[in-house]
């Protein structure tokens, strides 16, 4: 009887110790992970993605030059062909451009600007499209119809056309001298305003979903707040 009674001590004192590993277990076990793991495809992107995150973040460090020091440039340098080819050299593995710009750095560089505005923009769209597609399906009446309208209107017309007219409505606005050091915030908001409609459609949609099932109702009839 003790024996027995140790050893169930035992197994539960080991059970909160072993709950990490089995959840990572279970993670690595899921469809997701399998499905990653039998698509060759997804394998190569993933990693082509990587590369390409850990160049532009790292570039500071591994870019041969720096594009941004004008003082390090040569008009003689102009037009230079990749290192692989005739007349090419390995201090400018790609070449350079008309200006004599090492064409590996600028796209190092370029990359990490790249992503910023790219992440930056969604991260905007994602969290204005959520806000207003909640706020529409759950709310419904006037605040739906005006925030589905927008959308419907904003809908027929091409994305990089709301953005460009958005780019050009803020620069018509903003003073001149203030307009090149805000010029990355526009482009993250001009993009930013003309992708949110796919999430605002999606989550109002799931909340017209949502707000009609029975712990919802049980939350209204206990006197839950809304928010």
């Amino acid at each position: 009887m003790s024996e027995l009674l140790a050893a169930s001590t035992a197994a539960t004192t080991a059970a909160p110790a072993g709950s990490a590993p089995g959840r990572l277990s279970g993670f690595f076990d899921s469809d997701l992970v399998w499905s990653f793991r039998h698509s060759p495809v997804a394998i190569v992107a993933a990693i082509v993605a990587l590369v390409i995150i850990l160049s532009a973040a790292m570039a500071p460090l591994i870019a041969p030059h720096d594009p941004f020091d004008l003082a390090s440039l040569s008009l003689l340098d102009a037009s230079n062909p990749p290192a692989w080819i005739e007349g090419g050299s390995w201090s400018y593995p790609l070449g350079t451009d008309n200006q004599g710009r090492d064409v590996l750095s600028a796209i190092l560089y370029g990359a990490r600007l790249s992503l910023v505005v790219g992440v930056s923009a969604v991260a905007f769209a994602v969290l204005l499209g959520v806000m207003l597609g909640l706020i529409a399906g759950w709310r419904g009446g006037i605040a739906e119809t005006i925030i589905m309208r927008i959308a419907d209107v904003q809908l027929s017309f091409p994305a990089i056309l709301i953005a460009l007219l958005i780019d050009g409505v803020a620069r018509g606005l903003l003073p001149r001298e203030v307009q090149a050091e805000i010029t990355l915030y526009v482009l993250i908001g001009a993009i930013a305003l003309s992708a949110w409609v796919q999430y605002a459609r999606t989550v109002r949609g799931s909340t017209l979903v949502e707000r009609n099932k029975e712990y919802i109702q049980a939350a209204r009839v206990i006197g839950v707040r809304p928010a």
